[in-house]
């Protein structure tokens, strides 16, 4: 039972979509009526309100760190091992791309992931968001930038941690991203793609 209160606080925490929560605080429109219609940080972006982005991107890579590190710091407790922590991180991810507070309707969770990859070892997520940064300053395209770092994320990770459970939940992760991107996909290949900064 205490394995499940923790993978379920973990869920809740991830199903805060600090896009809604910060555009309604900040008077901004709802990010799921424009644009792209994600609740992320990219898409808030485009109100022009940088300060609104910002605290979106840190909300959203907060929650995700902290479910991670809770779960680390409580599993001992309750006799858990590791296991718990990562079925934490996949809870919180999941969270965020279905969060129970808003109808399920999610975000791409590329902050999230980022701030799950960070708590599960800070090495493997500066090694993701390096990745998205060089591939963002060479592109200036959010999604492409995204998948490049979730393609590489298992690959980090089993150099990192080995081919273990960590690195099959950090898989579980990219998959999951890519999916949820997969409209980005079908813009990429056509061209259609918005860069970052972009209004719509």
């Amino acid at each position: 039972m205490s394995a499940l209160l923790l993978i379920v606080v973990a869920y809740l925490l991830g199903s805060l979509s600090f896009a809604v929560i910060v555009s309604r605080a900040m008077g901004l429109p709802d990010p799921r009526s424009f644009g792209s219609g994600n609740p992320g940080a990219t898409n808030v972006l485009r109100t022009g309100r940088k300060s609104a982005a910002v605290l979106t991107l840190l909300g959203d890579a907060f929650k995700g760190w902290l479910a991670v590190v809770l779960a680390r710091a409580l599993a001992p407790q309750f006799g858990l091992g590791e296991d718990v922590v990562l079925l934490a991180a996949l809870a919180v991810f999941v969270g965020h791309l279905f969060p129970v507070f808003f109808r399920f309707q999610g975000g791409k969770g590329v902050a999230t992931a980022l701030g799950v990859l960070v708590g599960l070892s800070p090495w493997l997520g500066l090694a993701c968001l390096a990745t998205w940064l060089v591939t963002a300053l060479l592109f200036r395209i959010s999604s492409l930038s995204a998948l490049t770092a979730a393609v590489l994320a298992p690959v980090y990770a089993a150099l990192l941690t080995g081919w273990g459970k960590t690195t099959l939940a950090v898989l579980v992760i990219a998959l999951l991203l890519v999916y949820r991107h997969k409209s980005n996909l079908v813009k990429l290949v056509t061209g259609q793609e918005a860069r970052i900064g972009a209004r719509k």
